[in-house]
């Protein structure tokens, strides 16, 4: 094996794995495409460039993200120190001047004496495997040669493009004194039963689904605010991608006021349990996590800004007090089945030498994919000095799935097949043996639990 570990990509994920492995004493061969070639996204020639927003969200540890940054804080992470350094009034979030952020970062990296930076596309993974460890840290918008060879060693026959992405809903702050469990048609069984017998039935139903019933009034203003929310604007290039096989549930909706009862607001096949009769419209929600604490709203794919999401489909009965783990996108993002792909350390199961980090992997967001490039880093990093020691039983450096970094490896490489990339949220982390109804307190317990794991 090679005494140094190649790493594809410099941004966020890859910075970070290029650190902790030169931290390491090991040298580092980085390959960054740019300046030679730019994804439709970029323009800046340094790495860690930052294209969205220049916000890597809350730094309050009630917040999971907020969390994330401290557990990274507390393991040396570069980037976090990168984006403290380089922090802008934000209140309580931790924003950056992305120029000066970015700069910063590619001088620390340039300046290692460890790391060498090449600036050319990498096509073949492959080849570079057989030699020695690879981090794979290309990112949402990887070069279709790569990709191309990455659907070859991965032995799958597509990449995901994740083009559209319904909201995520705690299931804790469903209101279930209006929302049911029950599969569509499951309740036809009502007519041999005494309302009292289809009631407790409904109680004890599977509830891998939750429905929210709606009147006529409620779904019209709903209807109401939903056409006239605001939307985000998207790239040039995304638009051609997402639109041609996926609408927006706002889209669709400005079709007509029925096109969403007549989709998936269909109430067929259900009645209130409230009223024991057919709703005017009903809103699914189907189970997203083993432990059925995270529920995704069936049909929600959606472009409306964030607060939009908040303000207008807390509107849908049931959802009035709704925590939004995870809110609905619509992006370009490819990424790899990490579930079937990749153990808890990022390392491809069918080739020890190959790593994949960063968005590419399912995780979602600035820290999340720093959070990844370190993991990643930190057992690449192992690998080569249990080689130089000759160990004979190699170790892997796994986090407690009680933090925040520990968590999102152990989501992205848990079997699931609804699976799509996440941000940091508590929902992913597990639950506290006792049970605290107060939100803060309760995320206040959990964040204290974290920390206390990290090692």
């Amino acid at each position: 094996m090679k005494d140094y570990i190649t790493i594809i990509g410099g941004g966020l994920a890859g910075c970070e794995a290029a650190y902790q492995i030169a931290k390491r004493g090991i040298k580092v061969k980085l390959y960054e495409m740019k300046p030679q070639k730019f994804s439709p996204a970029h323009s800046n020639e340094n790495l860690a460039e930052i294209v969205c927003s220049n916000s890597f969200k809350s730094n309050l540890l009630t917040n999971a993200c907020g969390l994330l940054k401290e557990e990274l804080r507390m393991l040396d992470s570069l980037l976090i120190k990168c984006a403290d350094e380089t922090a802008v009034p934000a209140g309580q979030a931790l924003a950056v001047d992305r120029e000066e952020f970015s700069k910063k970062v590619t001088n620390e990296i340039k300046n290692n004496p460890l790391i060498e930076i090449y600036n050319e596309e990498v096509t073949n993974i492959e080849e570079i495997s057989k030699e020695g460890i690879v981090i794979v840290a290309t990112g949402p918008l990887t070069s279709e040669k790569l990709s191309e060879n990455i659907l070859k060693i991965t032995g799958e026959d597509k990449l995901y493009f994740y083009d559209a992405a319904a909201p995520i809903i705690s299931k804790e702050s469903i209101d279930f004194s209006i929302a049911f469990y029950g599969d569509r048609y499951s309740q036809e069984k009502k007519k041999e039963e005494t309302i009292e017998e289809w009631r407790k039935r409904l109680e004890n139903e599977e509830q891998s689904y939750i429905n929210l019933p709606m009147n006529k009034e409620e779904y019209e203003a709903f209807y109401n605010e939903l056409i006239n929310a605001e939307v985000v604007t998207l790239h040039e290039f995304e638009k051609r991608e997402i639109f041609e096989g996926c609408m927006p549930v706002e889209v669709m909706a400005k079709r007509g006021i029925d096109t969403l009862r007549y989709g998936p607001l269909k109430p067929v096949g259900f009645d209130d349990p409230r009223t024991a009769r057919r709703p005017y419209a009903l809103v699914q929600l189907r189970q997203d996590n083993e432990s059925a604490t995270m529920y995704n709203m069936v049909g929600f794919q959606t472009n409306l800004k964030f607060g939009e999401q908040k303000r207008v489909f807390s509107m849908i009965s049931g959802l009035q007090n709704a925590e939004f783990i995870k809110y609905g996108v619509m992006h370009r993002n490819t990424y790899i089945n990490s579930p079937e792909l990749l153990d808890e350390t990022y390392n491809l199961k069918q080739n020890p030498n190959i790593y994949f980090a960063g968005q590419i992997t399912g995780v979602e967001g600035y820290v999340e994919s720093i959070a990844s490039g370190m993991v990643a880093g930190l057992n690449a990093a192992l690998e080569v000095r249990s080689e130089r020691c000759e160990v004979g039983e190699k170790k892997k450096i796994m986090f407690s799935k009680e933090t925040v970094i520990g968590a999102l490896a152990k989501y992205i490489s848990t079997p699931n097949k609804n699976f799509q990339p996440m941000n940091a949220n508590f929902g992913i982390l597990p639950e506290l043996e006792e049970k605290i109804k107060d939100k803060k307190l309760r995320y206040e317990k959990m964040a204290k639990r974290s920390l206390e794991n990290i090692s």
